[in-house]
């Protein structure tokens, strides 16, 4: 079984400098908030080997913010998770190896519809109501492609968010 981590790029300016959505820098909240999940991640022995990130600025930054925690992971930008569909994101994940644990680095609602999908519940499982800036869904995920849910990580739940 292997390990897929979706990680929701961190808070963003609300205007790019360019007025470009593609283009939306994180905050210094933003910042703090995603290496506090990278830490916690791996604090947690979650180590991804494989980073797919976003082309978008914030999901770049987010990136840069979470990698220092994953010295060795290796990462690969993907233009297509730029507000990807659920089924975009699980092409991307779908054209790794399966033995890798991949974390991927993007969007709402794409990401969060796309964990919802891999829960595969009846009901919303606890943690999975909204899915904020920085969260990180840990799933493990069988060959045969069923997850389960293993954790959530939030800022708030970590001492981050709002200031």
């Amino acid at each position: 079984m292997r390990r897929l981590i979706l990680l929701r790029h961190g808070k963003a300016e609300s205007v790019s400098a360019t007025g470009g959505d593609f283009d939306r820098c994180l905050t210094d909240r933003g910042r703090r908030d995603c290496a506090l999940i990278g830490r916690a991640l791996a604090e947690a022995g979650v180590r991804p080997d494989l980073a797919l990130v976003s082309a978008a600025k914030r999901a770049q930054e987010t990136w840069e913010a979470v990698q220092p925690a994953f010295p060795n992971t290796q990462a690969e930008t993907v233009r297509g998770l730029y507000l990807a569909a659920p089924e975009q994101i699980a092409a991307a994940v779908g054209s790794v190896d399966e033995n890798l644990c991949v974390i991927v680095v993007g969007h709402n609602p794409g990401l969060h519809e796309f964990a919802l999908a891999l829960a595969d519940s009846a009901t919303t499982p606890p943690g999975l109501e909204g899915y904020p800036t920085a969260a990180a869904a840990v799933f493990r995920v069988a060959p045969d492609g069923r997850a389960m849910l293993e954790h959530i990580f939030t800022p708030r739940d970590l001492g981050g968010g709002p200031t």
